[in-house]
Order: structure tokens, then sequence, then C-alpha cells
């Protein structure tokens, strides 16, 4: 369980790393869309980020990961 843990942050931080290494400019003006939203806005877009990602380990998961 705590290898599985390990692997999803460690996938996420390649992700994070590669988006501010290939494209920082893309994340600050990700950022400042963001910061257009309305918190009920951003807060949907981080429960559906997380849905998304749970669904994603169930699936993993399920294929033998």
């Amino acid at each position: 369980m705590i290898e599985t843990a390990f692997l999803a942050l460690g996938l996420v931080l390649i992700v994070e790393g590669l988006a501010y290494a290939l494209a920082p400019s893309l994340v600050e003006q990700m950022l400042e869309i963001l910061r257009a939203l309305p918190d009920t806005m951003r807060r949907n877009v981080g429960l559906l980020a997380m849905l998304l990602g749970v669904v994603l380990v169930w699936v993993a998961k399920t294929l033998g990961a």
C-alpha cells in the first residue's frame, strides 16, 4: 500500500516538474485564469480533479497495478 502511495506521489511530482520546466509561462497563465475564477468554481475544479484521480487509481488497481 505504501509503495503505491510513493509511486503516485512520485508520478505527480514528475508531471508537475515537467510543467514548470517545459512551460513556465503557461503555468503563470493558468494561475492567472484560476485567480480570476470565483472560489466556488475553484473548489469544484479541485473536487473534479480529485474525483478523476480516484477513478484513475481505481482503474489502475483493477488492472493489476
